[in-house]
């Protein structure tokens, strides 16, 4: 019920044999997990229900309405924030409504009132957490006991990273056996990254990746330093195109753990914002992670000429993807967890 749209296919490939998996919205009659996800998709086994809005205040007729939609299930799995206030019904009327086990699941960087998580997980079965951080939230803040705290990292589908494509694969943009190129998503302040240039040697470029770049401002900030030759655009490019013809990867802004995991697939190096990549990159990584727009370009500018550094670094991060954050990996970890609650 309701939630990170790209996880309802490995979701229901992650439920025991013979089951079906029914999406729960939380927009009425509107079949969709959450503005800005898109639609649900249609595929084998997988129906799309509604639910009550959980849009207003957690009164106790709407949350024993929500309980009574919930009831008929086998298993019932929420995510975020958003689903709190079903959480919370579940935590009321399961037992009034003989609800199955449930499931919370959290991501990275979670928020809302303390003492509400308290009360509202009260009566769940299990809270997956995608790293560290916050499962020390769930752990210390929320006091959830240790044997409910189950980690499990994010996945997504690694092979089409460790190919690499033609040089003239992306559209309009070719890169010339002599280029590196400093890629740079469009959405993580990429102006910010603009004053490194100069400090790198000449077969380096920026390539801005990602929709809404402000080429315009761009290349007025590079002009300004005289680097403007040295900026291109990838647009819109599929990650499993752009990222793995990129040496490097740099950010002065956060990033979603889909794309670090991304960058790591690609087995490169990922410069950052120090607590913006949600603890994912390889410990041999970290020294990358600074605290201040200088410190990134400071790592960027040393990272650079150096190949080896930057070849071991890339390795590491492919290496940690592969261990832990494979799409497979993550199906598995959740079948079992659905496993033992089912048949309990």
């Amino acid at each position: 019920m309701g939630g990170i749209l790209h996880w309802v296919a490995p979701g229901a490939d992650a439920l025991p044999d013979r089951c079906a998996t029914a999406v729960a919205t939380m927009t009425g009659k509107v079949p969709q997990v959450l503005a800005g996800d898109g639609p649900v998709p249609t595929m084998r086994g997988v129906q799309v229900t509604t639910l009550p809005p959980l849009a207003g205040r957690p009164r106790p007729r709407r949350l024993k309405e929500l309980a009574a939609a919930m009831a008929g299930f086998d298993l019932l799995c929420t995510w975020g924030g958003g689903a709190l206030d079903a959480v919370l019904a579940h935590t009321l009327f399961a037992d009034f409504y003989r609800l199955a086990p449930l499931v919370h699941h959290e991501g990275a960087g979670a928020g809302r009132s303390t003492l509400y998580r308290r009360i509202a997980l009260g009566r769940s079965a299990a809270i997956v957490v995608p790293d560290a951080a916050t499962e020390k939230l769930a752990l210390e803040r929320w006091q959830q006991p240790r044997g409910r705290v189950r980690m499990i990292a994010d996945g997504i589908e690694l092979a089409p990273f460790g190919r690499q494509p033609k040089r003239d694969a992306l559209p309009g943009l070719v890169k010339r056996r002599d280029e590196l190129w400093l890629g740079v998503p469009a959405d993580g302040d990429a102006a910010a990254l603009i004053a490194v240039l100069p400090r790198l040697p000449e077969q380096w470029q920026m390539v801005v990746w990602g929709p809404g770049a402000d080429r315009a401002a761009l290349l007025a900030a590079a002009e300004a330093v005289g680097q403007d030759h040295r900026v291109l655009f990838a647009g819109d490019a599929p990650a499993q195109q752009m990222l793995p013809l990129c040496d490097l990867f740099a950010t002065a802004g956060p990033l979603s753990p889909v794309t670090v995991l991304q960058a790591m697939a690609a087995g490169l190096p990922v410069v950052a914002p120090r607590g913006g990549v949600h603890g994912l990159p390889a410990s041999a990584n970290g020294p990358l992670l600074a605290p201040d727009a200088a410190g990134l370009i400071e790592a960027v500018a040393v990272l650079a000429p150096d190949a080896g550094r930057r070849g071991s670094i890339g390795q590491a991060n492919r290496a940690q993807a592969v261990a832990e954050h494979d799409v497979t990996v993550m199906v598995e970890r959740h079948r079992a967890l659905y496993r033992g609650l089912m048949r309990r």
